[in-house]
Parts: structure tokens; C-alpha cells; sequence
């Protein structure tokens, strides 16, 4: 049995058991996870659905300035759908841009994965639902985490089997935006968190348009004179990343309950309170519900939990049920990739934050 068919087996375990458990009165809190895995098809069909329609209409355009400027660097084009999270559109992006599919493969999976998604969805979102004392603790965290975005893309391209000069020259721009990125919230936090947060509401603008269009070609039968991505192609990738969601959920509550013991041992050595390592399980498995425990974490642990969901998040549901769904031989090298650069941004802001635990109120 195959690594691939090995995960989608456990996946399937997963489903049975939330279900079962739902069908018994969610006695264990797993029915619950089933349930909210298929409640996450709405907001993951609308985010994602419509970018996937209008892919090989953005590709279209940008081809004509991305190509060339790229090609002139020497670099491939297909990491430009790297800005992109996997699940909005960056993989068909780098796809339909990328000279070398190889490379399209890399910057679609494990690039939009961790960066795209650390860009346009994690840091627009979570500052979006930060209250304001705990934004300083998030953007310590992100800033941290950043460090870690490197080596991840690193070891990911050379999991993915790309040369490392291939990979190394390749993800030139993607440092250097780290680098910008690092010294703008760094200096200019409050500006570059409206740009991001203007960013993330244009790319819902621009879902909802292609959402409308290919709604409306599917009713009507009509075409357009530009190549659109089918409405009923792009939800049946949503559906795909639900149904994986629907046994990895209740597989991580189960592993939460499974990993007491584990857990009480972190927060000893780290002095993190429940929440905080509580949340890098449920970062790993889906950003909005790891985000949203921001408020009970201790500042140590808004920071941690930061960091590690720069590279980490969404890996165990949208993010890995994508990959099952357009490339099953992808989904090791993504796994390791994410779950290497979470780990190693942990580790970064858990040395940083070592004398946090009676932490002063502000970190600027």
C-alpha cells in the first residue's frame, strides 16, 4: 500500500468514527468535528471556487507580463502563483504559467501553501480577528515565523525532487518578498496591514465575480469568448478537500484527547497554558478555528502559535485534502514541508520568548 492510499485509509477511519460518534449523540466530540468539517464546504467553496473559474482567465492576462519578466530573470514563471494560497487558485495559477510543470508543482503545492497562504489568507485574517492587545503578540509571532519560510521551501523543492541550484535560484523572489515583508512590519506595521487586509478583501471580490460568472454560464449554457475553469470542475475540488476534512477532524480531536498527557508535559517545560498548545493541533488542522483561540492564549503562546502557523497551517485539511485531490503524489513533500517549517517557527519563538513568561505588555 502506497503512502497515499496509507493516509486516504486512516482518512476514511476518521470519517467513520465521527460519524458513528455523531450518530450517538457526539459522546466523545468527535460527531461534533464531523459535523463542523462538512459545515466548512460553504466558506470553502465560496473562497475558492470562483478564483478556480476565472484561473485560466488571470493566468491569460498576467502571462503577458509575468512570462517575459520572468524568463528575462532566468526564473520560472510558475512561482508567481506562489502569492496565491493552494486553495484559491495558486496551484492552477502556477500551473498554467510554469515553463517546467515540476516546478508549477512546487510553487503550486508546497509554495501556495505556505507562503501564498501565509500572505493572502493567515495574516489578513488573524490580524482581522485579533483584539488589538494582541496584535503586537500575532505580528511577533508571523515575524518569527518567516525566518522559518526558507528552509521549509527549500526542503520542500528538494522533497519534491527539484535540484537544489533549481530550487535555491527559484525561490529568490519568494525571500526576498520575506525579507520586505519582514522589515515592513517590522517598521510600517500598520500599513502594511491595511494593504494586506485591502488584498484579502479584493481576492474575495474577484472570488465572488468568477463564483457569479460561473454560476450564471452553468444556468444559462452560454459561453464566453475566454477559457473559464467550469463551475462544476472547481466545487468538485471543494467537495474533494471536504470529504478528506470529514476524517481528519475527528481524527485530531481524537489525537487532542489522545495527547493529554503529552500536552501537560509541553506546557511544563514551556510554561504555555492550555489553549496555547491546544491550538498548534487545531492551527494544523484548519487557521479560523486556531485563530479564534487567540484571545484565551497566553502572549508566549499568541506568539508561538503564530510562528507556527506561518508555515504550518490548514496542513491536515484544506491544504493536504487539495494536494489528495490534483496531485496524491505531492502530498508527502507537502507534509513535510509544512509540518518541518511549523516545527522549526515554534522552535524559533520559543527561544525568542523564553523570558515571556511573565511578559510585559507591549513587544514595540
Amino acid at each position: 500500500m502506497s503512502f497515499n492510499q496509507a493516509l486516504l485509509t486512516v482518512m476514511g477511519f476518521g470519517a467513520l468514527l465521527g460519524g458513528a460518534d455523531h450518530l450517538l449523540g457526539n459522546r466523545f466530540g468527535l460527531g461534533k468535528r464531523f459535523e463542523e468539517a462538512f459545515q466548512l464546504l460553504g466558506p470553502l467553496a465560496l473562497s475558492m471556487s470562483g478564483i478556480i473559474c476565472l484561473a485560466p482567465l488571470i493566468s491569460a492576462g498576467l502571462s503577458g507580463v509575468v512570462v517575459p519578466l520572468f524568463q528575462a530573470l532566468g526564473l520560472d514563471p510558475g512561482m508567481f502563483g506562489g502569492i496565491l494560497p493552494i486553495d484559491m487558485g495558486g496551484y492552477q495559477l502556477s500551473m498554467d504559467l510554469a515553463a517546467d510543470p515540476a516546478v508549477g508543482r512546487f510553487s503550486g503545492i508546497i509554495v501556495s501553501a505556505t507562503f501564498g497562504c501565509c500572505l493572502v489568507f493567515t495574516i489578513p485574517v488573524g490580524l482581522g480577528m485579533m483584539r488589538p492587545e494582541d496584535r503586537p503578540w500575532f505580528t511577533r509571532g508571523i515575524l518569527l515565523g518567516l525566518l522559518s519560510l526558507p528552509f521549509c521551501l527549500v526542503l520542500g523543492g528538494l522533497a519534491c525532487g527539484l535540484p537544489i541550484l533549481t530550487t535555491l535560484y527559484n525561490l529568490l523572489p519568494i525571500v526576498i518578498c520575506c525579507g520586505l515583508l519582514l522589515l515592513g512590519m517590522r517598521r510600517w506595521r500598520d500599513r502594511i496591514v491595511g494593504a494586506f487586509q485591502c488584498l484579502s478583501r479584493w481576492i474575495q471580490k474577484i472570488a465572488i465575480l468568477g463564483l457569479t460568472l460561473g454560476a450564471f454560464l452553468h444556468l444559462t449554457g452560454w459561453a464566453l469568448p475566454w477559457e473559464l475553469t467550469s463551475l462544476t470542475d472547481a466545487m468538485e475540488v471543494a467537495c474533494s478537500i471536504a470529504i478528506v476534512m470529514l476524517g481528519s477532524m475527528p481524527l485530531a480531536e481524537l489525537l487532542q484527547k489522545v495527547m493529554k498527557v503529552p500536552f501537560a508535559w509541553i506546557r511544563r517545560r514551556t510554561g504555555l497554558n492550555a489553549a496555547s498548545t491546544t491550538g498548534l493541533l487545531v492551527g494544523a488542522v484548519s487557521t479560523v478555528p486556531g485563530l479564534a483561540m487567540f484571545s484565551r492564549m497566553d502572549p508566549r503562546g499568541q506568539v508561538v502559535n503564530a510562528a507556527f502557523l506561518v508555515c504550518g497551517a490548514s496542513t491536515f485539511a484544506a491544504h493536504m485534502g487539495f494536494a489528495v485531490t490534483v496531485e496524491p503524489e505531492m502530498v508527502p513533500s507537502l507534509l513535510l514541508a509544512k509540518l518541518s517549517g511549523g516545527t522549526v517557527g515554534f522552535l524559533i519563538a520559543l527561544a525568542a520568548t523564553r523570558n515571556m513568561k511573565n511578559a510585559p505588555e507591549s513587544v514595540t
